[in-house]
């Protein structure tokens, strides 16, 4: 990270396509106004001619295009391009994709280097493969591919994975057995409902509350398809009991709490479902984390992005699986996570994030503090419509899986008033950082719903998530000198 990043958390690095942090490995991009933020999801060349990087499941890290741009010159033909992937498995599952979603059955190539495979398409399916990229999480990472193109040797990380996983049991109070480790958190849930379709072949599943982007495109797109409650309200409850009467479910898939609104499901009364109809409960806790919470007792999988807070830096993406050692779903879970003991995290990777989530435990209390002081200011405020954070929504829920001492994390959206032309000028006027992510050290701020699901909106609007909801991950700066930001940008509108 940037020395800059470091000292000075709230720096404005208000250039349009900057790498954040100042990294070529960075997971962020400054997008610093709203119509940058438009622009990029319309293709505009003004936007896209400055980016060089984003989050690497949505924007090719420039490393990984150089990698690409080697793969189609040494097994393109013309008119096609190429994606490389860690393993020949991930490749091969990424030619299947292709094959149900542009009717393409296509070879693998070896590269010849660190089990890397490549894959070529005719350009025309560039978008279809551009997505089962994102949906799967399985791509070769930024540093993997730096290592590829340099000649460097193969660095498994072994050590740095073992004490990973460790740290990680410790603060979930499992073993390390119990905890797999992913190249990134879409890859935890996108491996889950694999395992969990080959255990119930023919069982749809069930997502329970607005989710996370990519969490319902995996559900969606790959196996038999999902039942979708999107309020996971009291109403929406009751119709899963309903469903649950008439037909089994391979798992239901919930966040605790959901990314974007911060609601918490009623995982207490899940867990009776689960427990009467014999199915697995799938909790995300990315943003709740395992310093806040602890979802071991209503969980059977728990899975966590730890790009985010338990990173905190924004130079490296991982993921984690952890497996209940108590859940009648243990073995045959753990099974087939182990299936070809496939290892898609690269070991210099995990040694980054190693070194990077030393002070996690430290850090996350000092957040709490921060995003609730911001949180109560911005609650009072009249030019905010709505706060969406756990205190405020679905508070008991949230709260009855909470440690001693914990506190809400440090995630929030808001909503201004009069949001359709005043959220634009209040997002242009924050003087944060701003770009796609959350959970670093630095405060960071996205109009989430114009990226998330731009060509959705309406569908968005139904789940009760704004077009013009503003997202904000709260850091490690001084509580007072980030509210004065927030009140001057709306003093703005």
């Amino acid at each position: 990270m940037s020395r800059d990043l470091l000292e000075n958390p709230l720096c404005e690095p208000d250039e349009l396509g900057r790498p954040i942090p100042d990294s070529p490995h960075a997971v962020s991009v400054c997008l610093p106004t709203w119509r940058d933020n438009v622009g990029y999801e319309e293709d505009d060349p003004r936007v896209h001619g400055r980016i060089s990087t984003g989050y690497p499941r949505f924007v090719y890290n420039g490393l990984c295009r150089k990698l690409f741009s080697v793969c189609t010159e040494r097994f393109g033909k013309p008119g096609e391009e190429s994606l490389a992937f860690p393993t020949e498995a991930a490749a091969r599952r990424f030619t299947d994709y292709l094959e149900r979603h542009a009717d393409a059955r296509l070879p693998t190539h070896p590269f010849g280097v660190h089990n890397v495979h490549a894959v070529c398409f005719p350009r025309e399916q560039a978008g279809v493969a551009k997505s089962g990229w994102q949906h799967c999480g399985e791509g070769i990472s930024s540093r993997q591919a730096e290592a590829v193109l340099a000649g460097r040797a193969y660095d498994l990380g072994s050590e740095a994975k073992q004490t990973l996983r460790r740290r990680i049991a410790g603060l979930a109070g499992v073993g390390a057995d119990d905890v797999f480790l992913f190249p990134c958190g879409m890859n935890a849930i996108y491996r889950a409902h694999r395992a969990l379709c080959r255990l119930f072949s023919d069982r749809k599943s069930v997502q329970f509350g607005f989710p996370y982007v990519d969490s319902l495109k995996v559900q969606q797109k790959f196996g038999p398809g999902v039942h979708f409650f999107p309020r996971g309200d009291d109403d929406e409850l009751a119709q899963l009991q309903q469903l649950l009467h008439s037909e089994p479910i391979s798992g239901l898939y919930t966040e605790y709490p959901s990314n974007p609104l911060l609601v918490s499901p009623p995982l207490d009364r899940l867990r009776q479902l689960a427990e009467r109809h014999d199915f697995p409960l799938v909790v995300d806790e990315t943003l709740a984390t395992f310093v806040n919470a602890d979802v071991l007792p209503v969980a059977d999988v728990i899975t966590t992005s730890l790009t985010k807070f338990f990173s905190g830096i924004g130079d490296v993406t991982a993921g984690s699986l952890i497996v209940n050692p108590h859940s009648r779903f243990h073995a045959a879970l753990v099974e087939e996570l182990n299936d070809g003991d496939e290892d898609l995290f690269w070991g210099e990777d995990a040694t980054v994030l190693e070194r990077n989530s030393r002070d996690f435990p430290e850090r996350m209390p000092r957040i709490n503090a921060t995003a609730e002081r911001l949180a109560e200011s911005l609650q009072t405020h009249p030019k905010v419509a709505r706060v969406d954070y756990p205190k405020f929504r679905t508070r008991e829920a949230y709260q009855s899986l909470l440690k001693p001492k914990a506190g809400f994390g440090g995630l929030l959206s808001v909503l201004v008033e009069d949001a359709p032309e005043c959220a634009p000028r209040f997002f242009d006027a924050l003087q944060v950082c701003k770009g796609p992510n959350l959970g670093t050290n630095f405060t960071l701020a996205c109009p989430y719903t114009i990226l998330a699901h731009y060509q959705e909106l309406d569908f968005a609007e139904s789940c009760d998530v704004s077009p013009f909801l503003v997202r904000v991950s709260v850091g490690l700066e001084d509580a007072g000198d980030l509210i004065d930001r927030f009140e001057r940008a709306l003093g703005a509108v």
